[in-house]
């Protein structure tokens, strides 16, 4: 294998947030001040690479932007956080897309379901070797309501049942449930209590982590790797923005790469 190849890719939406901070949601027709606006780099894809990248393993991402501004602007973001860009490619089909707000040597593969819908497609149940969700996409695709862990161990089981592997069910700041057709039950895996700023992009950034762990330290057993994605995701949410906050590396306690 080729030693500068990549060792996660993603495969997924870049998206230029367009960001407003506001004292409160404005009513129907209704016009008032905001205190901040600024335009940010986002997509579920692009936020994974984005964080994998920054703890230090080898990415790739594979989109398309438009020919635009916009579309410009996220391939020099990806060069400056050494995202490799030989598949990303632009039209002038299209815009990029704008929003008012993962594969190693062994081809192990994580997929998001993001934006969930009922009617998913069976063959990303039994194609995922790790399939992450979040709770109010679990409640979607198994019909069941997501409250609490045990909640999400029963959701998690119901999506084993539809053919996945391993179930990964994130519950912001309760942590993230484990259900794999390996071991019976499910295991709560808890995440430290911090108080968030912005929770924009966390659970990209858990992802992102997770990716990273899983190509960088396979030795690690996935509750581990899930306790130390937990741990960066924690960081993210106390600072503003989505990719602004996600850690560099060096920003992180290091026995977390140990």
């Amino acid at each position: 294998m080729d030693p500068d190849s990549p060792q996660v890719v993603v495969v997924g939406s870049c998206m230029t947030d367009l960001v407003s901070l506001t004292p409160r949601l404005p009513k129907a027709g209704e016009t008032i001040h905001g205190s901040k606006f600024f335009i940010g780099f986002g997509g579920k894809g692009a936020n994974q690479c984005i964080q994998a990248s920054r703890l230090g393993v080898r990415t790739a991402m594979v989109c398309k932007v438009g020919e635009d501004s916009f579309g410009n602007n996220y391939i020099g973001n990806f060069k400056k956080n050494n995202v490799c860009t030989d598949f990303v490619f632009q039209t002038g089909a299209a815009a990029t897309g704008a929003a008012s707000i993962i594969v190693n040597a062994e081809a192990r593969t994580i997929f998001n379901p993001a934006p969930a819908i009922a009617d998913l497609d069976p063959a990303f149940y039994t194609h995922s070797d790790i399939f992450c969700c979040n709770e109010s996409e679990a409640e979607i695709l198994t019909g069941l309501p997501v409250r609490s862990p045990s909640d999400a161990g029963a959701a998690g089981s119901a999506l084993l049942a539809k053919g996945c592997h391993l179930v990964l069910v994130t519950l912001g700041g309760e942590g993230c449930v484990i259900v794999s057709k390996e071991e019976p039950g499910h295991r709560h895996i808890a995440t430290h209590k911090v108080t968030a700023v912005d929770t924009t992009g966390a659970g990209d950034s858990f992802i992102g982590a997770l990716a990273f762990f899983i190509a960088q330290y396979p030795q690690l057993g996935i509750e581990e790797m899930v306790k130390r994605s937990n741990h960066i995701a924690s960081v993210s949410v106390q600072t503003a923005g989505t990719q602004t906050s996600y850690p560099y590396r060096k920003d992180l306690p290091q026995d977390i790469f140990s």
